[in-house]
């Protein structure tokens, strides 16, 4: 059925196109020969009573925008990308990275080879991780005339532009915001991936078929952090597994001695309680899981029970960088689930071009990014127009009718991917190395696991 599905995708989508192709060539031209700004309508203005705050400000526009007589796009079309390539999430900003620059090489040979009289330019910008760089970044592009981003990828991130965005209708497509509190529909924000209201039950249910009768959860305070810990809180109750609260850290915090201590406390008395093989710490971070296991390395209690993660942690390579930190995860069994591509061709084609250019194996969201720079430049032909409202009304149509390097993009209501399996990675040492493999597969449509090597 899945095959069936993934087929006729993938011929809905040649058919847009082949049609959209057949439209340009029509039309004629070719690509201006000095890049000018994209054409659309301006970002909607606020008044000076309303301009109070920097999140109210209305972008001013300092690069005037150019069209062909006929109308249409024309020169070179610049899409913003809000990346996390310093801070916590820095390994996963570079995997964007390089995904959205291999994008914009495949979707220029695709528009040359259309006749099409337009190229795209992704425009990279650092968040460094933190939201209020997140929201001046947003603003300075705005300012340029760009409306459509690709990013941020926390959802601490979306959440602290998102007010901006939708005020001044810029359109934001997140690879990897997974908060279920941003899923609001009609709003300017999209999200190629699933929310936690999955990936919280899916770790509900590693618990229990690990037999583990009591969890703890450390996690980070925010958005996302608190989103998930509610979702694995409440899935795991309804399965009759103990939660108890652990230590809930802030965001910026870089020393978890109190923490960690006050999580060891916890797990001593579960493990008194159940004993040490039913008792399993779920911890919700991203890269300070690397002080943070450092530090559990020091306490015997922690180093006995399993420790299951998350998608701000799966295949995060700071985490083999470190040795104590990799040698708790291995003892640990430390098992993380994230969205899992649809595996076909295209997919390994575009993982194995990515692992060329970086060395490792890319996370699923770096794929996401991918296809969300083909979704937005299909929808740009669709609508021959650079308008971010224009944009935002046909573009779950477009994905719809697209199978990309993560497969086939079913958008819900609030324009969030409405569905997906997740791939289970654990950290192992295998001839003398650290390395995250792949050790199961948690399928959606089933509600089942199957599982690739035993990690008991």
């Amino acid at each position: 059925m899945a095959q069936r599905t993934a087929l006729i995708a993938g011929i809905a989508v040649i058919a847009v196109v082949v049609l959209a192709a057949a439209f340009l060539a029509t039309r004629g031209g070719q690509p201006a020969t000095t890049p000018v700004s994209p054409t659309g309508t301006q970002p909607a203005a606020t008044t000076p009573q309303q301009a109070t705050t920097p999140q109210e400000t209305a972008p001013q526009q300092t690069q005037t925008m150019q069209q062909p007589a006929a109308g249409g796009l024309q020169g070179t079309i610049e899409i913003g990308a809000l990346l996390p390539l310093t801070g916590d999430l820095a390994s996963y900003g570079e995997n964007s990275k390089a995904a959205l620059e291999l994008a914009q090489e495949d979707i220029n040979k695709f528009l040359e080879k259309a006749g099409a009289p337009f190229r795209i330019k992704i425009v990279i910008e650092d968040t460094e991780t933190k939201p209020d760089v997140a929201l001046q970044k947003l603003q300075a592009l705005a300012q340029k005339g760009i409306k459509i981003f690709i990013g941020p990828m926390t959802s601490a991130e979306v959440k602290q532009l998102k007010g901006y965005a939708d005020q001044n209708k810029l359109l934001i497509i997140s690879q990897s915001s997974t908060a279920p509190s941003l899923a609001i529909p009609d709003d300017y924000i999209f999200r190629f991936c699933p929310t936690d209201r999955i990936q919280g039950p899916v770790i509900a249910k590693i618990a229990r078929d690990f037999g583990k009768q009591a969890i703890v959860i450390m996690w980070r305070g925010d958005a996302w952090g608190d989103g998930l810990h509610d979702a694995v809180k409440e899935a795991a109750q309804k399965l009759g597994i103990e939660v108890v609260d652990g230590p809930r850290y802030a965001p910026d915090a870089k020393e978890f001695a109190g923490e960690v201590d006050k999580l060891a406390n916890i797990v001593q008395e579960l493990v008194n309680k159940y004993g040490a093989d039913k008792v399993a710490v779920v911890y919700i971070g991203f890269n300070e899981v690397v002080q943070v296991m450092s530090t559990a390395a020091q306490y015997d209690v922690l180093g006995q029970v399993m420790w299951f993660g998350s998608d701000g942690t799966a295949l995060l390579a700071e985490l083999l960088e470190d040795p104590a930190a990799a040698e708790f995860a291995a003892k640990v069994k430390f098992l993380n689930p994230i969205f899992a591509a649809t595996k076909s061709q295209k997919m390994e084609d575009i993982v194995k071009r990515l692992q060329e250019r970086l060395g490792r194996e890319p996370d699923t969201y770096a794929l996401a990014a991918y296809d969300a720079a083909w979704v937005v430049t299909l929808s740009l032909l669709a609508t021959q127009k650079y308008d971010a409202t224009a944009v935002k009304n046909i573009l779950a149509d477009v994905a719809y009718n697209y199978f990309g390097a993560t497969g086939w993009i079913v958008l819900d209501k609030a324009g969030d991917r409405a569905f997906a399996d997740y791939n289970l990675y654990v950290v192992v040492k295998e001839d003398g190395q650290y390395k995250w493999k792949l050790a199961g597969t948690y399928h959606y449509a089933s509600d089942s696991f199957t599982w690739y090597i035993n990690i008991q």
